[in-house]
């Protein structure tokens, strides 16, 4: 095989290994900023973690994308995928979202019912991980899987959430804050409540775009490149508002998708 052949195959390992780096970074920023005693400093570390998690999705895009330009997909990179997945949108965002939303509650007068919060928190962060892991192994063994609420013919959609959405909707949460941890217990139960339905989502067969029907070979890319560049700076000039609408915008649609089927299916059935 020509060298040049060659390194085309390391090129989309190279992005996959960036985002295992982000996945440590993502570890590491979120137990800094859990022992940190200056609370802007602590922000700070939790917000540079949340938005890790943001360049890694791209990251995560951008290697299959570049395998299946280059025609250069293997084994081997598919097996490192995802475990990185697993380490960058599995491990590290349960880990951000326990030390973030639970355990920087300040005491209060029933040290017991925060001790329970915490300890059910671990469960919960832990549940995130478990149902992230399973959906990349469901997504590893399918053919051609198929949601229980079929969509529109000739679109092609994830059956469940993705694991990186799922973690990009933690991410999207905690940078809309700048980081700030949660302090509040109620707060904390509303956290731990959208950690678990970001899971069940992750484990369910509901639908969700894919976004594999957009063509990047078309031979009139304009409309395209200038829908890129308005979106890119909508995320730039306003990202926190930008990247939490992102976020919650596509889990919802994976839930009003789910709705409307059964809204559908109950009409026709009467």
């Amino acid at each position: 095989m020509h060298p040049a052949r060659r390194g085309m195959y390391v090129l989309p390992s190279l992005f996959t290994s960036g985002s295992i780096a982000l996945g440590y970074y993502i570890i590491m920023q979120s137990i800094r900023g859990s022992v940190m005693s200056d609370p802007a400093l602590s922000s700070a570390a939790f917000d540079h973690a949340a938005l890790a998690i943001a360049f890694a999705i791209v990251f995560d895009g951008l290697d299959g994308r570049i395998a299946r330009m280059t025609n250069t997909s293997s084994a081997f990179g598919k097996e490192l995928d995802s475990l990185a997945d697993v380490i960058t949108f599995g491990v590290a965002p349960s880990l951000l979202a326990y030390l973030w939303g639970v355990r920087q509650l300040p005491p209060s007068s029933h040290p017991e019912i925060e001790a329970r919060v915490m300890h059910f928190g671990v469960v919960v962060c832990f549940l995130f991980l478990i149902c992230g892991a399973c959906r990349l192994a469901r997504f590893n063994i399918s053919v051609n899987p198929q949601p229980r609420n079929p969509g529109r013919p000739g679109r092609k959609y994830f059956v469940g959430m993705p694991i990186p959405a799922g973690a990009g909707v933690l991410a999207a949460v905690i940078h809309f804050e700048g980081g700030s941890p949660v302090h509040n217990l109620w707060l904390s139960l509303v956290w731990l409540a959208l950690v678990a339905f970001v899971g069940f989502l992750m484990v369910s067969s509901w639908r969700f775009w894919s976004g594999k029907e957009i063509d990047t070979n078309t031979r009139k890319p304009g409309r395209l490149l200038v829908l890129l560049v308005v979106v890119i700076g909508i995320v730039v000039e306003w990202h926190q508002t930008a990247l939490l609408v992102l976020a919650l915008g596509y889990l919802v649609s994976g839930v009003m998708a789910r709705l409307a089927y059964s809204w559908n299916r109950r009409t026709h059935a009467v």
